[in-house]
């Protein structure tokens, strides 16, 4: 039986000015898996998940969402997307902040109060509802951008690095709480460059100056290389061998 498709990426290229960002990308992402894009700062991550939420375009290629050529609006309602810089309205109380966001996603009174509570207990942040975000440390607002984010509960959601910042206890249990949202079918594509969140991902797509040098699951990577790390893997891809 053939795997449904729900993210598909096919010879994308990107370039701003002169300078080629990301080249001849090209992956898919099956419904419900956690997909988890590897790779240092300036390695292209931040410029894909943009494209494929759809804040971007490419400067050739194709994106697929859902089956929809991305950008399209109409795909936004569909996608949750958690920018690497966090994008609050500093001035109003976080409760502001989801209020306003939840208006924009279409959630009524009913659904509005009740996921405002769920996302703010999974971020544990409830007791902070009340307080300006500017009063918040940096944390903090990562952990109000990844509540907002979740909101509207979507089928996919794209996350760039969404645990820095954020002390172990609770990346661990954000990190439950994505397991959860994929085995309820929800698809995620995550950033990060660090080793043992990659290992939680059910495939990596390693990523170096802009060209996708390794895709496959993290046991399928490690043994493909010889090595017993994501990281060591990392380096064999990257042309770094022992």
């Amino acid at each position: 039986m053939a795997v449904e498709q729900c993210i598909r990426v096919s010879n994308v290229f990107k370039r701003f000015g002169k300078n080629e960002v990301l080249q001849n990308i090209s992956l898919e992402v099956p419904k419900a898996q956690i997909f988890g894009l590897l790779g240092p700062s300036g390695s292209g991550k931040t410029t894909l998940v943009k494209l494929i939420a759809g804040i971007d375009e490419a400067t050739s290629g194709e994106i697929y969402l859902l089956g929809a050529k991305m950008p399209k609006l109409e795909m936004l309602s569909k996608i949750g997307y958690m920018a690497q810089s966090d994008a609050l309205y500093m001035e109003l109380t976080a409760q502001e902040n989801l209020e306003f966001f939840a208006a924009l996603f279409g959630l009524n009174a009913a659904q509005r109060k009740k996921r405002i509570y769920e996302v703010m207990e999974l971020v544990n942040l409830n007791a902070f509802l009340k307080k300006p975000v500017s009063s918040y440390s940096g944390g903090m607002k990562r952990r109000l951008s990844l509540a907002i984010s979740l909101l509207h509960s979507p089928g996919i959601l794209i996350l760039d690095e969404p645990t820095v910042g954020i002390d172990p206890v609770l990346r661990k249990s954000i990190w439950d709480e994505l397991q959860l949202l994929s085995n309820q079918g929800t698809t995620i594509i995550v950033t990060t460059h660090v080793m043992d969140e990659a290992e939680k991902c059910d495939r990596l797509g390693m990523i170096r100056e802009g060209k996708l040098i390794a895709v496959g699951s993290p046991d399928a990577l490690r043994q493909e290389t010889g090595t017993t790390s994501i990281e060591e893997a990392f380096l064999y891809y990257g042309g770094i061998k022992s």
